[in-house]
């Protein structure tokens, strides 16, 4: 299979083919993910939640993105590389550009960034300097704090509206991607079909361009316990990790995940 780049996961859009994002964030599981057949490997800030046992990715740090996306780049096949820039990594330009040039040089493709139409202006200074970035809207968990949570966004007229704003405004502004989080399942289908770029849903519905699931999460394994209301275990009938990397990969493909049950209405 031949590199995925940015034109890949426009055409799929173009053509209606659904987009495969899986979290990685060492080389095994990202080779692994790369046999199953996974467009975009992410390297999640989750990891702070996942690897390191924090309750919140907030304590996670740009030399940890880093060195997780070296260790993924290791183990690529060919997917498009999307690394998080970690909490208060991005506060100033001048953050911004120092943390983006840390990961892109250690393997990172694309760059993903969590706000709303604040993040227009870097987004276009990124752009013009070479580097492809993922918006990243709606449940933004670098926020959980002012939201009082981890809620859904995007309920209501008002807020439904705002994020609509900030959706073409980013797209605007240069973003590459965006990837919808916990938003209702009937606005992440018209933002999807409002913008020309790709959009990623993880409990934002099917009609989104591609879907995203932190590993861990759709591997059955959890610290917590609480399993969020958008996973689906995918090592159920499955005998090996392959085979579940496998199921999820032809679920997205086929339609059949995410289900009604995994989204959430207005």
């Amino acid at each position: 299979m031949p590199d995925v780049t940015l034109l890949t996961l426009q055409a799929m859009k173009q053509k209606g083919e659904k987009i495969a994002m899986l979290t990685a964030y060492d080389a095994t599981f990202a080779r692994a993910a790369c046999q199953a057949g996974v467009e975009v490997l992410l390297v999640g800030d989750s990891l702070g939640m996942v690897l390191q046992g924090h309750d919140s990715t907030l304590p996670v740090t740009a030399a940890d993105m880093a060195y997780h996306t070296a260790a993924v780049k290791r183990g690529n096949l060919g997917a498009l590389i999307v690394s998080d820039l970690s909490f208060m990594s991005y506060a100033t330009l001048e953050q911004t550009f120092a943390t983006c040039g840390m990961l892109m040089q250690a393997g990172a493709h694309m760059v993903k960034l969590e706000g709303a139409g604040w993040l227009a202006e870097p987004i276009r200074l990124l752009a013009e300097r070479g580097v492809p970035v993922c918006a990243h809207l709606g449940l933004t968990p670098q926020l959980v704090n002012v939201f009082g949570g981890f809620r859904v966004q995007g309920r209501g007229e008002a807020q439904a509206r705002q994020l609509r704003a900030d959706a073409m405004a980013l797209e605007q502004a240069g973003a590459a991607m965006l990837l919808l989080e916990c938003v209702p399942s009937e606005l992440a289908a018209e933002i999807a079909q409002s913008v020309k770029i790709p959009v990623i849903g993880i409990g934002a519905g099917a009609a989104t361009d591609g879907q995203v699931l932190v590993l861990h999460d759709m591997l059955g394994l959890s610290l917590s316990g609480r399993v969020p209301k958008f996973v689906r275990n995918f090592m159920d009938g499955q005998g090996s990790i392959q085979g579940a990397l496998g199921a999820f990969v032809s679920a997205v493909r086929d339609g059949s995940f995410p289900a009604a049950e995994h989204g959430f209405s207005a």
